[in-house]
């Protein structure tokens, strides 16, 4: 089932499925306990993102091509940090280009992972059961923060808008998360074109590790890597710039959009939750 999480006209937030008319069936009950299709459908006013992670982890160089690009050896564990929470939004939200980091922000990419139910010291062969379902993410990233003004990742890859999630949840039962496509264009020019299949720890190796470390709660969102193809290792580098539109896609997800703006631009709060 692919599942949106939406505001109606009045604010009100709901979940539901969409309808080849454009409108949203409306589910009723808890995301990760039981889900039942109501009679009622509902325009979709604005697109939210599917989920409202308690936490959100990341891992860094999981794809071979991403790791040579950035002539980085393979990573023998997975290279876990975080995203804080404020950084995420949802379909067609804008990416803030931060007025303390302008300059080399860049896009990634993502399959991301949505835990369904906690998670602690799972093994390898069950990990796949916490699993709710996926989504794409585009885990954005300023460079500049990342490699030299800061060398470490907290700020790089927490800004505000710094995480769109979207546009909908696929369940698990609906998806192969070693056999899906992963894509990125700018403004229209195809920029990363990967293959889950490339990852140097898959999905089920992902979640028994990160167990190990973290109790993962449900709603846990985490972000699988992201293929060759990023800004910073093209020459010359391609970063985000106000008025362009970044387009991250991922197999049987569909696409998530972004358009890019300065934050002289941003008016009022730059993220708002309908309660």
């Amino acid at each position: 089932m692919k599942i949106m999480r939406f505001a109606d006209v009045r604010g009100d937030v709901h979940l539901g499925f969409p309808n080849d008319d454009h409108t949203v069936q409306l589910l009723h009950g808890a995301l990760f306990d039981s889900l039942s299709p109501l009679d009622t459908r509902a325009l979709a006013e604005r697109m939210l993102p599917p989920i409202d992670p308690p936490n959100i982890f990341g891992i860094g160089l999981n794809y071979r091509a991403h790791a040579t690009e950035g002539n980085r050896p393979v990573p023998e564990r997975p290279l876990i940090f975080g995203k804080v929470t404020s950084s995420l939004c949802g379909p067609n939200d804008p990416i803030v280009l931060p007025a303390s980091a302008p300059d080399e922000v860049d896009f990634e990419a993502e399959l991301g992972v949505v835990i369904g139910r906690t998670a602690r010291n799972v093994s390898r062969a069950e990990a796949l059961t916490y699993v709710f379902g996926y989504t794409a993410v585009n885990d954005v990233t300023a460079r500049d923060c990342q490699r030299r003004l800061d060398q470490q990742w907290t700020r790089a890859k927490g800004f505000d808008t710094f995480c769109p999630v979207g546009p909908c949840l696929v369940t698990a039962d609906e998806l192969d998360p070693s056999d899906l496509r992963v894509r990125s264009w700018l403004n229209d020019e195809l920029m990363q074109d990967g293959h889950t299949r490339d990852l140097i720890f898959p999905v089920d190796e992902l979640v028994s590790y990160l167990s190990h470390q973290f109790t993962l709660l449900p709603g846990t969102l985490i972000c699988t890597g992201t293929p060759a193809g990023v800004g910073v290792a093209r020459t010359p580098p391609r970063f985000l710039r106000a008025g362009d539109v970044v387009t991250v896609e991922v197999e049987g997800i569909g696409r998530l959009n972004s358009p890019v703006i300065a934050d002289a631009s941003a008016k009022g709060p730059i993220r708002q939750r309908p309660e």
